[in-house]
């Protein structure tokens, strides 16, 4: 991984030192975590630690939740973070064997039960007509990665190419308050969602996604994933802090982890936040968890301020895809 080439010469021998160390802290967590380790950093494949993460740890006990009628929490979108939606987002990040019959059973349920107007996914019974583009995005997302039959998912893709803004990105509030310019929020969420469901191989509507998804790409990089494009200033400085789970909600990391995923190329415009994430990095190599999300949980996978697992992992498969680049660019 070459960690220390990222580093100032102080810190070289240091990190050199630790980063097998690093490797090791990391495997002995979740079996969730050793899988992405062994595949990301690694390029190494484990499908028997795949197949266990149905079986043992955080998978086991967040599928262990599941009611008798096929949902988590109170329905579809309700309690927040305990949610169907936020479970099987949760399972997706995880990276539950895609073919698992208990989620696919789920997601097949959510389909048939009601559909909004628009054809996005009804958040509840009072919202027949307009569906949420950014809540569409996620479930693009986990619903693409757990093998949905894809012409299952076309209203949704239909849906979602329906919400472009004129900038290129993506904001659930225009059905609310009118808004006329994109959010973070939303366009990362459907950028996921999109590029899941590329991944699929269908060749549904393809030239209107690759278009729509370069455009959300370039709204997120005219930003530098963190800077206003009209002031100049930091949009918003929670969108600094590295956490874990994302929820709907947006940050660096997040947006980097994306670029990484989908195999973006390098863009000079991405600089200033790696430079942000590097500088992150503690004494030990590792990286924290910051801040997590308020609400209802199931269980916490890890404490704030702390260090992560999560983020060092998400932070290091980054830094892998990036770190030449970067270190032309720093040096």
């Amino acid at each position: 991984m070459a960690i220390a080439q990222l580093q100032s010469p102080a810190s070289k021998v240091l990190l050199e030192m630790n980063e097998q160390q690093i490797i090791d802290w990391l495997l002995e967590g979740d079996v969730s975590i050793q899988y992405q380790v062994f595949r990301d950093l690694l390029d190494k494949q484990k499908p028997e630690l795949q197949e266990r993460i149905a079986h043992e740890g955080w998978g086991k006990r967040l599928l262990s939740e599941r009611k008798a009628n096929g949902h988590w929490g109170d329905r579809f979108y309700q309690p927040k973070w305990t949610s169907t939606h936020y479970t099987l987002l949760d399972l997706r990040n995880l990276n539950l064997h895609p073919q698992n019959d208990i989620v696919k059973a789920t997601i097949d349920q959510v389909l048939e039960s009601g559909k909004a107007e628009d054809g996005g996914i009804r958040l509840g019974p009072s919202t027949s007509h307009h569906s949420d583009v950014c809540v569409n995005g996620m479930f693009l997302n986990y619903s693409s990665y757990f093998k949905t039959h894809e012409k299952k998912l076309h209203s949704i893709v239909d849906s979602i190419l329906e919400e472009i803004m004129p900038d290129g990105g993506f904001n659930c509030r225009t059905i609310r308050s009118g808004a006329t310019h994109s959010s973070l929020h939303s366009t990362i969420s459907v950028l996921e969602g999109l590029g899941e469901f590329r991944n699929t191989g269908s060749a549904y509507r393809s030239e209107d996604i690759d278009r729509a998804i370069k455009t959300a790409e370039e709204f997120v990089l005219m930003h530098k994933l963190f800077i206003s494009d009209r002031t100049g200033e930091i949009i918003n400085k929670n969108f600094l802090k590295l956490t874990y789970p994302c929820r709907w909600k947006y940050d660096i990391l997040r947006a980097l982890d994306y670029f990484q995923y989908v195999g973006h190329q390098w863009d000079d415009r991405m600089y200033k936040t790696i430079k942000v994430l590097v500088e992150k990095q503690k004494s030990t190599g590792t990286w924290t968890m910051q801040a997590a999300h308020p609400g209802q949980v199931y269980f916490t996978m890890e404490k704030a301020g702390k260090p992560s697992r999560w983020n060092t992992l998400r932070v290091l498969r980054v830094l892998k895809q990036f770190k030449d680049e970067y270190s032309q660019q720093a040096a």
